[in-house]
């Protein structure tokens, strides 16, 4: 008897085991700092997988068909919407399970271009991303408001899927608005002194951030970051960065555009990075904070160093 009971015990064990392992929601973003929201609403409960690799453009990204069978298995799928990967949409058509674009969210934040924004279109061709006038302006994570908002929603929808951990997701979530709101002070304190400092971009990519501590670029070099600018705009920009004096232009990883040293060449002017989308940065609960932590750092860093 006693080793009958010894055999219903473990199968009754692997058979709870192997449950708890179907349980398991598995998550997947389309971006880093969507993947990284979601790994501190489900720390210590499971990893959210991303769909684009580091250095990809969510504007332009090439799915594999390992790629579309990720899309159409996983439980949930949240991305930024079609203003952000242009590529998702006709994919996501046949896609039964939930798919949520944070930027139709209740609460959400949003911007949009404005006239002056685009004042170097006539040098580009025509992107569905190219920024025109009154389109919205899609960078949306770069707002720890809206940030909160997407965890939030996050939390509802795992706590939904996932009753069993319900209680985790929500204590996670309350976690992580509690550390944005730290984060929020460090970063105020840190951007105070460069506050009304001029500098340049090549990708208008850090409005949410600059609206949220009080910054604004001087100009933009380029309607995105997969599109250079014609020699009319290069060099309106130069006269501009000449007329300006002591300045940082910051470009994006992983690659500096390629006119970039001749376009401040002669000039007061450092080139520096600043990384909205932390491709590299470790799915961890505090992986959001670190990327728009050293987003400020590296910004505040090469403007005091003029």
């Amino acid at each position: 008897m006693s080793r009958l009971f010894s055999v219903f015990v473990a199968f009754v064990a692997s058979f709870l085991l192997i449950g708890s392992a179907q349980a398991e929601v598995k998550v997947l973003t389309s971006i880093k700092p969507l993947q990284l929201i979601a790994a501190a609403v489900q720390d210590g409960v499971a990893i959210p997988e991303v769909l684009l690799p580091p250095g990809a453009s969510p504007h332009n990204y090439a799915l594999r068909p390992s790629d579309v069978r990720k899309v159409q298995s996983v439980d949930l799928l949240y991305w930024i919407g079609p203003d952000m990967e242009g590529f998702l949409p006709r994919v996501l058509n046949g896609r039964t399970l939930p798919s949520i674009a944070v930027q139709d969210l209740p609460g959400m934040k949003l911007r949009r271009f404005a006239e002056d924004s685009h004042s170097h279109a006539e040098d580009a061709d025509e992107h569905d991303h190219d920024h025109r006038p009154g389109t919205l302006d899609a960078h949306l994570w770069l707002s720890p408001v809206n940030a909160r908002v997407i965890a939030d929603k996050m939390a509802a929808d795992l706590s939904a899927a996932d009753p069993a951990n319900a209680e985790r997701y929500q204590s996670n979530a309350k976690a992580f608005d509690q550390r944005l709101d730290a984060l929020d002070q460090r970063l105020k304190q840190r951007l105070a002194s460069v506050e009304g400092k001029p500098y340049f971009v090549f990708h208008e990519a850090f409005d949410y951030f600059e609206e949220a501590y009080g910054l604004k670029h001087t100009g933009v070099f380029s309607v995105a970051a997969e599109v250079q600018p014609g020699a009319q705009h290069v060099a309106a920009m130069r006269k501009r960065l000449q007329e300006v004096g002591k300045t940082c232009v910051f470009s994006e990883p992983p690659l500096r555009p390629r006119l970039a040293e001749t376009l401040v060449a002669g000039l007061p002017v450092k080139l520096a990075e600043l990384d909205a989308l932390g491709g590299y940065t470790p799915a961890t609960a505090q992986g959001y904070e670190q990327v728009l932590e050293k987003l400020g750092n590296d910004l505040a860093g090469c403007l005091e160093s003029l």
